[in-house]
């Protein structure tokens, strides 16, 4: 029996980094927001070649490196700005040493589709953003002053609140969208509209049974035997797959319905805390509380104010916008 003892080939950092499926990250927006803003370091567990039904705007703060956007791989910079669109792969790599950690190497938006089309619908004056938002399925580079529009914007949404980060947001796609000279698409070809890899499709069968379950009393185990599993086996594939680990996006889901109610009635702390799926007060007040910072009596309370505040804005606007047709017509 002959023995090959010579290394096997080494495989290039770009399709080291590709190889294999995308690993799909599920994307989970906070208490009272329309769409996720965040930043992580690098490495991070997020920071590896993955997809997600959401559009991102990804920006690379510090470090330089390799990209791979869909079939396009190419070097970055800091100060990179990335538009990708749903279910685009995606990953940078960053030319640094095994054992350095780059604090803050990335800041991201991501949002959904149906966000999108909700602000997009109706309006002409959005007819730019459609056609951002149609490349994005590409992959978006942007440059110049373009790219700088956004950084300053994407830093200014992570802290603002309430109506004024729905503003900035606008007011950033607008940017992005306003010079196409300073942007460039990516990607030779743009993904289908859903994944058909055996992991994915493993996690779209979990994913259903916990959005059809998550109300209930629902344990790992019955997830797993969905997805013809093992439970040990199952909760690493979660993790690895998602980047949260079973019990903590089962209790998102629990938070956010629980918000949701809050915010819109005046049903009472404990109806909302069976309707959320939790069996008991002390649990649903402690698990809320790890989330959002707050009791939900006091979420109740702010989103009321949020409510009345964004009511007051809604009637400014509206009535600035009356008296500048009025007086056009005058003009006219």
């Amino acid at each position: 029996m002959i023995v090959n003892l010579a290394p096997p080939p080494r495989r290039s950092p770009e399709r080291a980094a590709t190889s294999g499926d995308p690993a799909q990250e599920v994307v989970i927006c906070g208490p009272r927001e329309s769409f996720r803003w965040a930043v992580h370091d690098y490495p991070h567990h997020l920071a590896k070649w993955h997809c997600h039904p959401e559009y991102e705007l990804h920006l690379v703060q510090s470090t330089g490196g390799r990209m791979m956007i869909g079939d396009h791989v190419g070097p970055f910079e800091p100060g990179c700005l990335v538009l990708t669109g749903p279910n685009l792969p995606h990953n940078w790599v960053s030319a640094i040493a095994p054992d350095v950690r780059v604090r803050d190497r990335d800041m991201l938006v991501q949002f959904t589709s149906s966000f999108a089309e909700t602000l997009g619908s109706g309006f002409a004056e959005f007819a730019e953003i459609r056609t951002l938002l149609a490349e994005a399925a590409f992959g978006v580079e942007f440059t110049g002053g373009t790219a700088e529009a956004g950084r300053r914007k994407l830093c200014e949404i992570g802290e603002a609140h309430g109506a004024r980060r729905l503003l900035l947001f606008l007011e950033m796609m607008a940017d992005l969208a306003a010079d196409r000279s300073e942007r460039r698409t990516l990607s030779h070809c743009a993904p289908a509209l859903g994944l058909h890899t055996p992991s994915s499709r493993r996690l779209d069968r979990a994913i259903a049974f916990i959005g059809a379950h998550y109300l209930d009393d629902l344990a790992l185990p019955e997830v797993a035997a969905v997805c013809n599993m093992e439970a040990t086996a199952f909760s690493r594939f979660f993790k690895r797959q998602t980047g949260h680990n079973f019990s903590f996006f089962v209790n998102q889901l629990r938070v956010q319905r629980a918000c949701t109610l809050l915010a819109q009635g005046d049903r009472t702390i404990t109806e909302i805390c069976y309707d959320a799926g939790y069996n008991n007060t002390a649990n649903f007040n402690r698990q809320f509380t790890l989330v959002c910072g707050q009791t939900p009596s006091a979420y109740r309370e702010t989103a009321r104010g949020i409510r009345r505040a964004t009511d007051v804005t809604a009637k400014k606007v509206w009535t600035m916008a009356a008296k500048g047709v009025a007086a056009g017509a005058i003009d006219a």
